[in-house]
């Protein structure tokens, strides 16, 4: 009885995926500077956009912070994903791709917009200044993975 060939690329999930996942940071010249902006205008867009909901403003007044949020929230994603595809499976990944659920389900269940936003907004500021060994643990691989970057 002959055995079989393991398929190129591994035969489990994870194996498959490790292989997508870039570890290795791109270089991107000014990163750290556009990083800083990019996180400076979403703070004042999603700052806009949820006390317009907890004050009460009509909705359509609320569809410029709404499209900053999500500009400025999509960059930033865009940013780390392009420098180190593996952002997606570390804890700082998953944290914001659950916020991004959050704001979404807003769309669904418009009455608890408030609560919802206000989860959004803990999981960011949680997320963001947690340690270090935890923000770069991966989901995946049961560790931490990739480089630490400070700021």
């Amino acid at each position: 009885m002959q055995r079989q060939a393991a398929r190129p690329g591994g035969n489990t999930l994870r194996e498959r995926a490790e292989l997508w996942l870039r570890v290795d940071p791109r270089p991107v010249p000014g990163a750290r500077l556009l990083r800083t902006a990019l996180r400076t205008a979403h703070l004042i867009a999603a700052g806009a956009l949820y006390g317009g909901h907890v004050y009460g403003v009509e909705a359509e007044r609320l569809v410029p912070a709404l499209a900053a949020v999500l500009a400025t929230g999509g960059a930033f994603l865009g940013l780390e994903v392009y420098q180190a595809s593996v952002w997606l499976v570390q804890v700082r990944g998953v944290a914001t791709l659950v916020k991004l659920a959050l704001v979404a389900a807003v769309s669904l269940f418009w009455e608890l917009r408030v609560p919802l936003l206000t989860v959004a907004v803990i999981v960011g500021g949680v997320s963001s200044h947690m340690p270090g060994r935890l923000r770069y643990h991966s989901v995946l691989h049961g560790r931490v993975v990739g480089p630490r970057e400070s700021g």
